[in-house]
């Protein structure tokens, strides 16, 4: 449990590091003054020491004691030989002004100066455990700097698994997804003007050739043109609209996926079929009407415009999730491009802009999709041709 605090938390380690440093310094402040408390002691506690009284010829002629009486300096207690007890006293020796009882074992710059150079070594010890926790809170103030000057591709380490790591963690991805979302937005720009020239290009040709009396045919092709204009816009917006996680949607309801389909079969003669042991109340999903009808005909209008033949749809469900599979039998999609295929304005190779369609379709669908927490997946059909798949999760039972 404490490892477990002192890992998550950046505030228990800060902590731990001022007490260990407060309990270091206590202890050797104790340490010093108990010192010198003994030292002291020692200092002043009579020491008796043995003492012999010699004549002129270096005779003993008596013996004793010598005894350092604290503040009265040494005093000797003496016997000689014929019995006559002498004490003999020695002042204590004059100190130099200033020396204050100097001790052996002090330093010359005291005790208060010994404890100041104690917390100087804990402070300098304590200083690289403070320094490491907030050097990865100055990399990330660097990185959100660099981010705000305009730099969206700045990520900043992820060190650990406390409150730093944490915002290390959450800012990255928060750059991520805005970084996607700008380069999303720009590239929808970009590809949006190009989509755009091209139509209004070939209308205004159109209009210089066509003269006074324009032809059905000049006519036909300057309203396909516009219809095309009228189609690129409006998925243009429902694109951005998608894009912002924030925008509503619409009303979400209870969508049967069977009737929807049913209806969207009808206006291309696809066939509709169910996998075998689908239960069709498990093919009602939550989400919007509108949407999921839009992602179903731009997989059957993209069937349509790039399959050869049949064009059939099957709905299926497992797993708590309903399908919707738009099969078709045209060339197929390469295993290599099936993802791509679902990027904005792509279009595989060999693809003319005469087939019609601007590249959003595909986009819009797998959008809509991940929307309604679904997605979308392109497969290689068995017999040849291709199969979209639609995988939407379907209605709690209350």
């Amino acid at each position: 449990m404490l490892r477990g605090l002192y890992s998550r938390h950046l505030y228990v380690r800060i902590w731990l590091a001022v007490v260990g440093g407060v309990v270091i310094l206590t202890l050797m402040a104790n340490w010093i003054v108990r010192e010198a408390a003994q030292a002291e002691r020692e200092r002043l506690a009579p020491v008796p020491r043995n003492v012999v009284v010699l004549d002129a010829q270096d005779t003993p002629i008596g013996s004793g004691k010598a005894l350092r009486v604290p503040g009265q300096g040494l005093e000797f207690d003496v016997t000689l030989s014929d019995g006559k007890a002498l004490t003999l006293r020695v002042a204590p020796r004059d100190r130099p002004t200033g020396t204050g009882g100097f001790a052996p074992w002090r330093t010359p710059f005291g005790l208060g100066w010994m404890i100041a150079l104690v917390g100087i070594a804990v402070a300098l010890g304590v200083y690289p455990i403070v320094r490491r926790l907030t050097q990865r809170l100055e990399s990330l103030q660097r990185g959100v700097q660099r981010w705000g000057e305009g730099d969206l591709s700045v990520r900043v380490t992820e060190e650990g698994q406390d409150e730093v790591a944490d915002l290390s963690k959450r800012f990255n991805a928060s750059a991520e997804r805005i970084e996607q979302l700008v380069r999303s937005h720009k590239s929808l720009l970009a590809n949006a003007s190009h989509e755009l020239r091209s139509p209004l290009t070939r209308i205004r040709m159109g209009l210089e050739l066509m003269g006074e009396r324009p032809s059905p045919k000049a006519r036909e092709e300057i309203s396909r043109n516009i219809g095309e204009l009228d189609q690129l816009i409006d998925e243009i917006l429902l694109a951005s609209r998608l894009d912002a996680s924030e925008a509503d949607m619409g009303t979400i309801e209870a969508v049967d996926l069977t009737g929807l389909a049913a209806e969207e079969c009808s206006q291309v003669n696809a066939e509709l079929d169910l996998v075998e042991g689908t239960d069709n109340a498990k093919l009602t999903v939550p989400g919007v009407s509108r949407l999921l009808r839009r992602a179903i005909r731009n997989l059957l209008e993209n069937a349509r415009r790039y399959g050869a033949g049949e064009i059939s749809v099957e709905l299926g469900s497992a797993n708590g999730f309903a399908t919707v599979r738009v099969n078709d039998r045209g060339p197929g999609v390469p295993a290599a491009l099936r993802e791509r295929i679902f990027e904005p304005f792509y279009r595989l190779p060999g693809a003319s802009e005469r087939n019609g369609g601007v590249g959003l379709g595909l986009a819009l669908v797998k959008s809509i999709a991940e929307r309604h927490g679904g997605s979308v997946r392109c497969e290689e059909r068995p017999g040849g041709g291709a199969s979209f798949v639609i995988r939407l999760p379907v209605a709690s039972r209350s």
